[in-house]
């Protein structure tokens, strides 16, 4: 039996070549990590919070396969995007939470890291911190997708060096200099 990256890499061509099917072969093979990704983010949210690891994996997922013009360069990619699509599946719902409430209590989720926030606490506004890493993303947009890649994604370093076609030593810079930067901008918030 094929291990489940090289696996999932094929599946993810298989995809790419538009093969019907291939994408529900796909959850399979990705879902415990989609599902460790969305569990590492869920502990991290209040208790009270109204969205469920699986409902956000579900919903990652399916923006995820949905993408008709994605051109998958396998299991690292996909998981890079899956990062991506988790984040924007997070701060969406945090949006609709805060439209409900009408500017009450704002989305609240912790760093790691020592990514801390103003008050010194491990928890950050999700909402600043979206808005903190587009402010980056203009400036530096590399910094910025290896804090989505770590953050959102918990790509190792070396998995993001790969993804991002860099070496180690650039993500680990890239990674210090970008958790300086977002806790001096959070801590202005």
């Amino acid at each position: 039996m094929a291990e489940p990256h090289t696996e999932a890499t094929a599946i993810l061509d298989a995809i790419n070549r538009g093969e019907a099917g291939a994408a529900n072969r796909l959850l399979p093979l990705v879902y415990d990590e989609l599902r460790a990704l969305a569990s590492h983010w869920m502990r991290r949210e209040r208790a009270d919070h109204t969205l469920q690891p699986t409902a956000l994996v579900h919903e990652a997922y399916i923006r995820l396969v949905d993408q008709t013009k994605a051109d998958w360069k396998g299991r690292a990619h996909f998981m890079a995007v899956a990062a991506q699509t988790i984040r924007h599946v997070l701060v969406d719902h945090a949006r609709r939470v805060n439209a409900e409430k009408r500017g009450g209590d704002r989305h609240r989720t912790s760093l790691h890291d020592d990514l801390k926030s103003a008050e010194g606490r491990n928890d950050v506004d999700l909402l600043a911190l979206e808005e903190a890493l587009e402010k980056l993303g203009q400036l530096h947009p590399r910094q910025a997708k290896v804090v989505e890649l770590r953050f959102f994604g918990g790509l190792s370093i070396e998995e993001t060096a790969h993804v991002l076609g860099v070496v180690r030593s650039t993500v680990a810079d890239d990674w210090m200099i970008a958790r300086a930067w977002l806790s001096r901008e959070l801590a202005g918030r």
